[in-house]
């Protein structure tokens, strides 16, 4: 290969380096984050990153902020971004670009990947006054069809791991410069990212890092070395700040020493190395992701099978032979392992259909610009962080869930908008939504958007609430994860939390003491009208526990039918079951109706029920989307008093209402029963992992009304329940935002 020359625009001079360096980071922060997060990052990691390149100009760096990111800063760090156009300006830094939102290409159709990349790439040359080249690959998640639509988004070169490499069956000699991979006749530059790089910045000594950059120029001269990573981890990853900028100064120091070895190590930009080195030759990468997400992508049973047979292979003596051919599972699978990933991914699917099929009726400037408007909600909706959970991950951090839903309901409103809804209206429609190979019930109004699963318990399992954007059903269910086997290894270790330190042990970190103790596991999603026949004399705590069941309701297949006229659509699901040794039919019908467009109206009625005998029948109901853990969060009872906050654990007496008030929220839903009923609430509260340590969550609250009666000569019983939920509050408080604005 012929030794291309470099011209360095800071230094003013020509030279042939032995080796270049890419120097890339990641910054991103999710849609929804927390204020605190996105100011914690930007303090102790993104704004100090930026006072040690002001001491360095000669050395460019490689550049991604994703989307969600920008428009925090746009909004809150604009002395940041001025800062960035200026090293922008000089040629210190270049910018990539990626799809908008940074959702995980996988999880998106080709026309978004497409949209996504395109818009972020035209609004980073507009506002940062550049032209985008490269772009950076969300959790680098790769698929080979992915080629063809990055191209076509106007993209010219990305880096993903050089375990892609590996597993394309490239020895470790191969691993440096770059190479064309192709789809459909579309040509990409891609960067094997170097793993060894990615493990010793920040947290080796710089001469380490740079002793194996000089063996790569010796064996390799004039190739390319790729580091690229999350720029968090220069800082606001916990105790990094003080590594990276303290006491030992990481960074300051490592670019010193590629200053001392400038005459064989050149830093260049992704840019700059496509323009001066030719690439390797041609590759086609598998579906691949980073090592640790497909093993996180992995079965939970799987997992410590999968790290048995890895600890055992790297013990033999040829593991390096063998490690190119030892891979774990396929980021997709996340769907399938949790199904509230999958409940997220198809609500985003249909969102996405809609729109393109609109985009195609609707031709005008103005529908252009609304179109537009909702794309925008729906990618924003498609942030990647939600859908995944591993060490990192925040598929159980309530608020990044609500955020996606958040944005995907705002996007389905415009949609019902620009197909001409207005005033009141009531709509009922029949469609594989979760895409299970069954038909699910959509029932829609101005108010309210519900699904229903006849296949599945004929379970209410996504209840959106237009006006506040909440998906009171975006829960999250209890399951086995591999590191609880670690939580109850340190049981006992771990007497009480400080208020600052976490706890740790072996290296982990504790948030609450006793976590062992509140790992539990589900039975049945934890959604809404799962319906219960309990065993006479079951107590709170075992139905707590998920004990108690003689019915086979819980999760058997509906019958159903649907009725609609103008101004009413009901949707009527019916079951024959068994109930201990007994067979009886259940019918619930729920109605939607313009004339109460803030109610749901929910019609129980039982049949061919054993005469004489006693029945305990629950309704269990879970509302997501609610914080709890402060006063302003609460449960109310007949009466309208207060009960307790919304994780409380209640046994109330026979009523006719239950409510729970989120006045943060200004949402107010309230339960009412034709017969009186006792109610159980408890919390749903998940241990699980995330880069700050151990944690319990607060997913849903539970409530559970429940009667208990002896069967007449009629061999009936019925109840109606109202589900109300009053968004007042939020209504006027956005009045109020928009006069002050």
């Amino acid at each position: 290969m012929a030794e291309w020359l470099f011209f360095s625009s800071h230094i003013g001079i020509v030279m042939s380096p032995s080796l270049r360096l890419i120097f890339a980071v990641h910054n991103h922060q999710p849609v929804g984050n927390f204020d605190g997060v996105f100011e914690q990052a930007c303090r102790e990691a993104y704004e100090p990153f930026l006072n040690v390149m002001d001491e360095f100009p000669d050395i460019p760096i490689t550049m991604h902020i994703s989307g969600s990111l920008l428009e925090w800063l746009q909004v809150n760090r604009t002395e940041y971004l001025d800062r960035i156009k200026e090293f922008v300006r000089l040629g210190q830094l270049e910018i990539l670009g990626g799809p908008y939102f940074e959702p995980i290409l996988a999880s998106i159709p080709s026309r978004d990947r497409v949209g996504q990349i395109r818009a972020y790439v035209q609004h980073l040359e507009q506002f940062f006054d550049t032209t985008v080249r490269g772009m950076w690959v969300p959790e680098r998640v790769w698929e080979p069809s992915f080629t063809s639509d990055i191209v076509d988004a106007g993209v010219e070169y990305t880096i993903l791991d050089d375990s892609h490499f590996r597993w394309a069956g490239f020895s470790d000699d191969k691993l440096h410069g770059y190479y064309l991979t192709e789809n459909e006749g579309r040509l990409l530059s891609v960067f094997p990212d170097d793993e060894t790089l990615r493990y010793t910045i920040p947290w080796s000594d710089p001469d380490e890092t740079i002793e194996y950059l000089k063996n790569l120029a010796e064996r390799f001269p004039g190739t390319i070395a790729s580091f690229g990573d999350d720029g968090e981890k220069f800082g606001s990853w916990p105790g990094t700040h003080s590594h990276v900028y303290g006491e030992k100064d990481w960074l300051r120091r490592f670019f010193s020493t590629l200053q001392e070895n400038s005459e064989w190590l050149q830093v260049v930009t992704m840019g700059q190395a496509v323009d001066s080195v030719a690439p390797l030759g041609k590759v086609y990468l598998p579906n691949a992701s980073y090592r640790e997400m497909t093993e996180w992508a992995l079965p939970t049973e799987q997992q410590p099978i999968y790290q048995e047979a890895l600890k055992s292979l790297q013990q033999g003596e040829n593991w390096e032979q063998t490690k190119p051919f030892f891979r774990a599972g396929l980021w997709r699978n996340f769907l399938v392992k949790y199904p509230e990933s999958n409940e997220m991914y198809c609500r985003s699917l249909e969102v996405s259909d809609r729109l393109q099929k609109l985009s195609e009726e609707l031709k005008d400037s103005d529908s252009n610009k609304a179109l537009q408007a909702a794309r925008m909600e729906l990618y924003r909706g498609q942030c990647n962080c939600p859908y995944w959970h591993g060490a990192f991950g925040g598929l159980y951090l309530p608020h990044l869930r609500n955020a996606i839903y958040k944005h995907l309901i705002a996007a389905d409103s415009m949609v019902e908008t620009l197909q001409g809804r207005s005033g009141r209206w009531v709509d009922v429609a029949v469609q594989d939504y979760n895409l299970d190979g069954r038909k699910e019930i959509r029932l829609a109004g101005d108010r309210f958007i519900a699904y229903f699963a006849p296949a599945r318990g004929g379970h209410l399992y996504e209840f959106d609430i237009r006006e506040t954007k909440t998906n009171l059903l975006s829960t999250l269910n209890r399951r086995p994860e591999p590191y609880h086997q670690t939580i109850i290894d340190s049981a006992g270790i771990h007497d009480e939390v400080d208020d600052i330190e976490f706890n740790t042990h072996d290296g982990h970190r504790f948030k609450q003491a006793d976590l062992d103790k509140q790992i539990a596991y589900d039975r049945w999603p934890r959604k809404s009208l799962v319906d219960h026949f309990l065993r006479p004399g079951t107590t709170f705590e075992e139905f707590q526990h998920g004990n108690g069941e003689i019915g086979d309701f819980l999760l058997g297949v509906y019958e159903t039918r649907t009725r609609k006229s103008a101004k009413r659509v009901e949707v009527i699901m019916s079951r024959k079951g068994r109930i201990g040794e007994h067979v009886a039919e259940l019918r619930k019908t729920i109605s939607l109706d313009t004339n109460n467009s803030s109610q749901i109206e929910i019609q129980y009625e039982l049949s061919g029920l054993p005469v004489g005998e006693e029945i305990h029948f629950a309704v269990e109901f879970n509302f997501a989307g609610m914080a709890a853990g402060q006063p302003d969060r609460y449960f109310y009872d007949s009466r309208g008093q207060q009960v307790g906050p919304l994780e409380s654990i209640l046994e109330l007496s026979s009523g006719d209402r239950i409510g729970l008030a989120d006045e943060w929220l200004g949402i107010d839903v309230a339960l009412e029963f034709s017969t009186p009923a006792e109610v159980w609430t408890f919390p749903i509260q998940t241990v699980s992992q995330s880069e700050g340590g151990f944690e319990l969550v607060h997913q849903s609250s539970t409530v559970v009304p429940f009667w208990k009666f002896v069967v007449d000569n009629s061999q009936a019983w019925s109840s109606t329940l109202l589900l109300n939920v009053d968004t007042s509050a939020a209504y006027a408080r956005s009045l109020s935002t928009l006069s002050m604005h």
